[in-house]
């Protein structure tokens, strides 16, 4: 475009010149101005020519010019093509090799997942087949061993009545209170009156053995009477639906109530059996917490004389700066253990005492350290709060103690006993359980409840007032005085 704005201002100029010298032969005359018009006329003329050659080699110079571009564009928008041609295609390949790769990798998922579907249902069906296979020789043995029992019972029946009547009564393992007196009541039936040999000989007629069908009447009656013993309502349902399952319509004796009561709650003790755990890591920390009068002081020193029986180091830490004259009695527990109390003055911070027994028990190389706390209501806010302090306290020194937290329960407190748990757990994540004063005139229910609500491991029970009378829990052995089944 250039080239050809400069061509027109050229001929502009040409053409300007022309017309001021016709301008000029018209405006003069004479015969000499007729040869200068010619001369000028050459001049003209030749200017013209000139010209003319100028714009045809112009015109030439830009028509090759412009093919040359054009030729130009043309190959750069042919290589252009060719590039996006190629792109195009490449990513077209590129595309087609993803979607044969997700399609690949959907269908080799796809076959995992149908084979694992296909395993687990194989799986299901072989459980299943063998859960129908276990219930089928369950329910034939069960079955086989009743209708045995059943023959057995049968033919023992007479001797058995007589081997009842001469059996000697022995004394009861433990002084434990149990709810069995009461059986005798529900099962019972009016005594037989001697037949005539037997009145005219003066001797009565051998003791039967009394039995009562088990219906819905006396399943609620042993309800009663569990609920009475301190069991709770839950728990009874549990244990007296426990004792039905299978047995309903039959007869039943006094002692074989026993035993199916003494079974269930055996069952129901038998995961929270559990010693105290001893760990690797000392001085282990004993947190000892209850509310007043529940046997804290006496269980924590009966518990050292124990351990340093079993050759373990142990110091106690008098952290009952509440109450009078504590520190001295957990001073003389601590001289029948022949283990060292560190104590503090009446009044002064039981989490600095426990601190610093920490401390001591760590320098002196202690395997255990157990800490006293005052007895506190668990509705007392200012002395519960008191016991989440030295917990905080403790766990400056180590943050992994204390490495148990034992709440001792008095038995003759009763359901109240599972408030109290309930409790101490939110304040200082209690890790066991010591019931003590079964000795006296506590009915022992609640700790079944307790074990049956809260699942918390029973370490020992408390049986009397010496310092050997804290024994470790056996359930089988709970459960029999509970209800006052012989063995």
């Amino acid at each position: 475009m250039a080239f050809f704005k400069k061509l027109k201002e050229r001929m502009f100029k040409s053409s300007s010149k022309i017309d001021e010298g016709l301008e000029a032969i018209v405006s003069d005359g004479g015969a000499e101005e007729a040869v200068e018009s010619a001369d000028q006329i050459a001049a003209r003329t030749q200017a013209e020519a000139e010209a003319a050659a100028e714009a045809r080699r112009l015109a030439q110079e830009a028509v090759e010019k412009a093919e040359a571009e054009r030729l130009a564009a043309r190959a750069e928008e042919e290589r252009r093509a060719k590039e996006a041609a190629a792109r195009a295609e490449a990513e077209a390949a590129e595309a087609a090799r993803l979607e044969a790769e997700a399609a690949a990798a959907k269908n080799a998922e796809e076959r995992r997942i149908a084979e694992e579907a296909a395993r687990k249902a194989a799986e299901l069906r072989l459980a299943a087949e063998e859960l129908r296979k276990a219930e089928e020789a369950e329910r034939l043995a069960r079955e086989h061993a009743e209708r045995q029992a059943e023959e057995e019972r049968v033919a023992k029946e007479r001797a058995a009545a007589v081997a009842e009547a001469e059996k000697p009564q022995e004394p009861l393992r433990t002084t434990l209170t149990p709810v069995a007196p009461d059986l005798e009541e529900i099962t019972a039936a009016p005594a037989a009156k001697p037949g005539l040999l037997g009145r005219l000989m003066g001797r009565a007629a051998p003791q039967t053995i009394v039995r009562r069908t088990l219906d819905d009447d006396m399943l609620e009656q042993l309800e009663e009477l569990l609920i009475a013993a301190d069991m709770g309502v839950d728990t009874a349902l549990r244990v007296t639906a426990n004792m039905a399952e299978g047995r309903l319509g039959k007869k039943l004796s006094v002692s074989e109530i026993k035993e199916l009561m003494a079974t269930e709650v055996a069952r129901i003790m038998d995961p929270v059996a559990r010693p105290l755990p001893l760990y690797p890591r000392t001085p282990q920390v004993v947190l000892v917490v209850g509310v007043n009068g529940s046997g804290k002081t006496t269980t924590i020193g009966k518990l050292a004389s124990q351990f340093k029986a079993a050759g373990k180091k142990v110091v106690i830490a008098a952290g009952d700066t509440f109450r009078a004259a504590a520190v001295e009695q957990l001073q003389v527990w601590g001289e029948r253990a022949g283990v060292p109390v560190l104590t503090a003055a009446q009044g002064s911070d039981p989490a600095s005492l426990a601190f610093d027994a920490m401390t001591k028990a760590e320098a002196d190389g202690a395997d255990l350290l157990l800490i006293d706390t005052a007895g506190r209501l668990q509705n007392r806010g200012d002395l519960m709060e008191e016991l989440a302090k030295i917990v905080r306290v403790i766990r400056k020194k180590d943050p992994t103690a204390p490495h148990n937290t034992l709440l001792v329960l008095d038995a003759t407190t009763g359901q109240n006993a599972l408030n109290q748990v309930k409790v101490f757990q939110e304040i200082s994540d209690v890790s066991g359980l010591v019931m003590t004063k079964l000795d006296g005139t506590a009915k022992g229910g609640v700790l079944v409840a307790l074990a049956d609500k809260f699942g918390l491991p029973i370490h020992a029970i408390g049986v009397g007032e010496q310092i050997d009378d804290l024994q470790p829990f056996d359930p089988q052995e709970f459960a029999d005085a509970l209800v006052g089944y012989e063995r």
